[in-house]
Protein backbone atom coordinates (compact mmCIF):
# COMPACT_ATOMS: atom_id res chain seq x y z
CA UNK A 1 0.00 0.00 0.00
CA UNK A 2 1.71 3.13 -1.22
CA UNK A 3 1.00 6.84 -1.44
CA UNK A 4 2.23 9.29 -4.08
CA UNK A 5 3.79 12.58 -3.12
CA UNK A 6 5.83 15.34 -4.70
CA UNK A 7 8.95 17.01 -3.31
CA UNK A 8 8.54 20.78 -2.94
CA UNK A 9 11.50 21.71 -0.77
CA UNK A 10 14.83 19.88 -0.94
CA UNK A 11 16.96 18.83 1.98
CA UNK A 12 19.61 21.50 2.65
CA UNK A 13 18.03 24.25 0.54
CA UNK A 14 16.49 27.55 1.63
CA UNK A 15 14.47 28.08 -1.57
CA UNK A 16 11.00 26.78 -0.83
CA UNK A 17 8.46 25.90 -3.50
CA UNK A 18 4.82 24.78 -3.23
CA UNK A 19 2.65 22.57 -5.41
CA UNK A 20 -0.11 24.69 -6.91
CA UNK A 21 -2.27 24.14 -10.01
CA UNK A 22 -0.41 20.96 -10.96
CA UNK A 23 3.06 22.56 -10.87
CA UNK A 24 5.71 23.90 -8.52
CA UNK A 25 5.79 27.61 -7.78
CA UNK A 26 8.38 29.54 -5.82
CA UNK A 27 6.99 30.25 -2.35
CA UNK A 28 9.68 31.98 -0.30
CA UNK A 29 13.27 31.99 0.87
CA UNK A 30 13.43 30.41 4.33
CA UNK A 31 15.77 31.60 7.08
CA UNK A 32 17.09 28.06 7.56
CA UNK A 33 17.65 25.25 5.08
CA UNK A 34 15.23 22.33 5.03
CA UNK A 35 16.16 19.59 7.51
CA UNK A 36 14.50 16.95 5.28
CA UNK A 37 12.93 16.67 1.85
CA UNK A 38 9.51 18.25 2.29
CA UNK A 39 6.45 18.04 0.09
CA UNK A 40 2.83 17.03 -0.11
CA UNK A 41 0.35 14.45 -1.33
CA UNK A 42 -1.49 16.31 -4.12
CA UNK A 43 -5.23 15.76 -4.21
CA UNK A 44 -5.53 15.31 -0.43
CA UNK A 45 -6.68 17.72 2.26
CA UNK A 46 -5.51 18.21 5.83
CA UNK A 47 -8.29 20.15 7.60
CA UNK A 48 -5.79 21.47 10.17
CA UNK A 49 -4.34 23.91 7.62
CA UNK A 50 -6.75 23.54 4.65
CA UNK A 51 -3.89 22.39 2.40
CA UNK A 52 -2.58 19.12 1.03
CA UNK A 53 -1.27 16.57 3.49
CA UNK A 54 2.38 17.31 4.22
CA UNK A 55 5.00 14.64 3.60
CA UNK A 56 8.67 14.37 4.49
CA UNK A 57 11.23 12.02 2.99
CA UNK A 58 14.19 11.16 5.17
CA UNK A 59 17.59 10.36 3.70
CA UNK A 60 19.55 11.88 0.84
CA UNK A 61 18.39 15.00 -0.98
CA UNK A 62 15.68 14.38 -3.58
CA UNK A 63 14.99 16.42 -6.68
CA UNK A 64 12.47 19.23 -6.42
CA UNK A 65 9.39 18.15 -8.36
CA UNK A 66 10.22 14.44 -7.99
CA UNK A 67 7.21 12.18 -7.56
CA UNK A 68 7.69 9.39 -5.04
CA UNK A 69 5.47 6.38 -4.38
CA UNK A 70 6.17 4.83 -0.98
CA UNK A 71 4.65 3.46 2.19
CA UNK A 72 4.71 5.78 5.19
CA UNK A 73 7.10 4.70 7.92
CA UNK A 74 5.55 7.00 10.50
CA UNK A 75 3.57 10.07 11.39
CA UNK A 76 4.95 13.30 12.82
CA UNK A 77 2.20 14.11 15.29
CA UNK A 78 1.87 17.80 16.23
CA UNK A 79 -0.30 19.36 18.93
CA UNK A 80 -1.89 21.74 16.37
CA UNK A 81 -3.01 18.66 14.33
CA UNK A 82 -0.97 19.72 11.26
CA UNK A 83 0.59 16.25 11.16
CA UNK A 84 3.14 15.19 8.54
CA UNK A 85 3.61 11.77 6.98
CA UNK A 86 7.14 10.42 7.26
CA UNK A 87 8.76 8.25 4.60
CA UNK A 88 12.12 6.55 4.99
CA UNK A 89 14.30 5.22 7.78
CA UNK A 90 13.09 6.61 11.11
CA UNK A 91 16.61 6.43 12.53
CA UNK A 92 17.22 9.67 10.56
CA UNK A 93 14.22 11.57 12.01
CA UNK A 94 16.00 13.69 14.66
CA UNK A 95 16.73 16.71 12.38
CA UNK A 96 13.00 16.87 11.63
CA UNK A 97 12.09 16.77 15.32
CA UNK A 98 14.67 19.47 16.07
CA UNK A 99 13.03 21.74 13.47
CA UNK A 100 9.82 22.18 15.48
CA UNK A 101 9.63 24.36 18.60
CA UNK A 102 8.66 22.53 21.81
CA UNK A 103 5.21 24.13 21.95
CA UNK A 104 4.18 22.17 18.82
CA UNK A 105 4.71 18.92 20.74
CA UNK A 106 6.35 17.02 17.88
CA UNK A 107 6.46 13.28 18.36
CA UNK A 108 6.95 10.38 15.98
CA UNK A 109 4.26 7.72 15.81
CA UNK A 110 4.44 4.49 13.85
CA UNK A 111 3.07 3.48 10.45
CA UNK A 112 -0.19 2.09 11.86
CA UNK A 113 -0.99 5.49 13.40
CA UNK A 114 -0.18 7.11 10.03
CA UNK A 115 -2.67 4.85 8.23
CA UNK A 116 -5.29 5.39 10.95
CA UNK A 117 -4.94 9.18 10.60
CA UNK A 118 -5.12 8.96 6.80
CA UNK A 119 -8.26 6.79 6.98
CA UNK A 120 -9.87 9.40 9.27
CA UNK A 121 -9.33 11.91 6.47
CA UNK A 122 -10.70 9.57 3.80
CA UNK A 123 -7.33 8.99 2.12
CA UNK A 124 -6.86 5.60 0.50
CA UNK A 125 -3.57 4.07 -0.68
CA UNK A 126 -2.91 3.89 -4.41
Amino acid sequence: MTLRGVVEWRLGERERFIWRSERLEFYRLEARPAPVNYGCLPGTLNPADAAEIDAVWLGAARERGEWIAAEPSGLLHLSDLDHKLIFGDLSAVQPLLNWFPPERGAQVLGPQQAWTWLASLGVQPS
